[in-house]
């Protein structure tokens, strides 16, 4: 095992990877990477990471169902979830899940750095009221986290029409890019 901190980067993006790599690298910070499920899992099982950043969607797989398989294999490690999803549902379901922070892209290498630190203040709350918009993405995430990701049971539980759920997942995934 290396003298400095190992971190496990985790996401489907390669371009993401590559520069999240380097980005820590200039850190001094090692790191390994994964790109599904089951690279994280041996990723892991070969090298006693300290921290991990996940991706909360990994090219259809739920990074919030990997989570807990994480801790499991090393319940020492330090996991902040990272998405251009962002929602308080899915936010309070990794933190519930076990992950240290949730961070939404995109982000500098100081803001992952500081995910990892401990909160001394607590958190800015907003003075304005969620538009209809936001509320409605949050009862969306709410439903799809509830249904495990399943796009189709979610729609029904919405009895929204199965597309067009996919729409407005389609949609705001642009817009948070």
């Amino acid at each position: 095992m290396s003298e400095s901190p190992v971190w496990l980067l985790i996401d489907d993006d390669d371009a993401f990877l590559q520069v999240l790599q380097r980005s820590l690298s200039r850190q001094g910070i090692e790191s390994r990477l994964a790109r599904s499920h089951q690279e994280a899992r041996e990723a892991l099982a070969a090298e006693d990471a300290h921290r991990c950043v996940l991706d909360l969607n990994l090219a259809g797989e739920s990074g919030l169902q990997l989570l807990p398989e994480l801790l499991s294999l090393n319940p020492q490690l330090e996991v902040l979830v990272l998405t251009g999803y962002g929602s308080i549902a899915t936010a309070v379901e990794a933190m519930r899940r076990g992950a240290v922070n949730y961070l939404c892209k995109p982000v500098t290498v100081n803001q992952l750095l500081a995910g990892f630190e401990p909160l001394d203040a607590p958190p800015d709350l907003r003075n304005e009221p969620p538009s209809v918009e936001e509320m409605e993405w949050e009862h969306i995430q709410r439903i799809l986290n509830d249904n495990d990701g399943n796009v189709s049971a979610t729609a029904r539980a919405l009895n929204m029409h199965r597309r067009t759920l996919q729409r407005k997942l389609q949609k705001h995934s642009r817009w948070r890019q």
